[in-house]
């Protein structure tokens, strides 16, 4: 039986997510709004939503449908684990690797409030998920403008399960997954060997224009995370790390290849240098770059551009978007089955990569 591995699967924090921060950090913990009665809060949504606030930012804190997302308050906000297990099996996988939800954006731009949020968020998602042998694994999520203390929160997770590294594809400040200001997390990331996961969501900065949503659309600066990578050679400077993008789809692989071409001959012909592109269906493969594909994805297609051992697949746990889906794995397996693409190949999808990428 193929080993599956749910590889973007995600929880919702709860008011008991903050419950590990210090005395001297209680006031930053995020507060929860709920709308007068009969009020809804947002214009032509009935729903009863209700908010997030800290630092004088207001974020939407996401209704959820359980018929939708085929999930539960207990095993969404893991208030009951053994409960997420057996839903696990049900849907016939093994492994789950754990996403936030809140703080897939950034929420505030003060060295302390972020230090103390992913402090709390590390140690209790440890908590949660320390009886499950392996089954619940997450990421990591460092204070990034607090370098030291984000590579001791590195370590604590390796400690603690985590099977990887939150990284925004732009940070505070448009900062890039290539600023040299990253590299001491880089190298510790490496030495753990724990890859750097760039996970679509929220952009950094502030805003008091309104409640902002905890996930949004990809931008040109997500899908050309490896652009940034490859063009600034920081897989080379960093020779065994492993690098994804999560939940931004797969189809545009093509179009960074290609754009990555056409920067390199421009290259050549404008300064006379040597040509040295070599590229083509090692593009991945050689940079260790791993993505995560969608049932909406044109899979066969992909697979001409070496993306055979590099693509993983997610249910997007708890999120019922475009991204969403608890039938994804069953999905490529029967992509094998009807021989669209190599059985073979199905299987590294739906495991065996995420296996290497996560290192389980």
């Amino acid at each position: 039986m193929t080993f599956r591995v749910d590889a973007d699967a995600h929880i919702d924090e709860t008011e008991a997510t903050w419950e590990y921060m210090t005395q001297a950090e209680r006031e930053f913990k995020p507060i929860t709004l709920d709308p007068p009665k009969g009020v809804a809060p947002i214009e032509g949504d009935s729903r009863p939503h209700r908010f997030w606030y800290l630092d004088g930012q207001v974020t939407l804190r996401h209704w959820r449908d359980d018929k939708r997302t085929g999930t539960t308050e207990a095993t969404r906000e893991l208030l009951d684990v053994p409960a997420r297990l057996r839903h696990m099996d049900e849907l016939g996988l093994d492994v789950q690797v754990i996403y936030p939800t809140y703080l897939l954006g950034a929420r505030s731009e003060r060295p302390e409030v972020e230090l103390a949020l992913c402090r709390s968020y590390n140690r209790w998602l440890a908590d949660r998920t320390a009886a499950t042998n392996g089954r619940l694994r997450w990421v990591v999520v460092p204070p990034v403008l607090s370098l030291d203390a984000a590579i001791e929160e590195l370590r604590f997770g390796k400690e603690h399960g985590a099977c990887g590294v939150f990284k925004r594809a732009v940070d505070f400040d448009g900062r890039v997954v290539s600023d040299p200001y990253f590299f001491p997390l880089y190298e510790e990331a490496m030495r753990l060997d724990l890859p750097i996961c760039s996970h679509t969501g929220g952009t950094p900065g502030r805003t008091n224009a309104g409640p902002r949503s905890n996930v949004g659309t990809a931008p040109r600066e997500q899908l050309g995370c490896f652009t940034y990578l490859a063009g600034n050679h920081v897989p080379e400077r960093f020779p065994t790390l492993r690098f994804g993008v999560i939940e931004a789809m797969a189809s545009w692989i093509p179009h960074v290849i290609v754009e990555l071409k056409a920067k390199e001959l421009y290259r050549v012909w404008s300064t006379h240098a040597e040509q040295k592109f070599e590229l083509r269906e090692d593009f991945l493969r050689k940079n260790r770059f791993f993505v995560t594909c969608q049932t909406s994805d044109d899979i066969p297609w992909l697979l001409k551009y070496g993306a055979e051992d590099q693509l993983m697949i997610g249910t997007d746990y708890t999120h019922m978007d475009q991204s969403g889906d608890m039938d994804a794995h069953e999905f490529i397996e029967r992509m094998g089955e009807d021989e669209e693409i190599p059985m073979e190949v199905a299987g590294k999808i739906v495991g065996d990569n995420a296996r290497v990428f996560y290192g389980l």
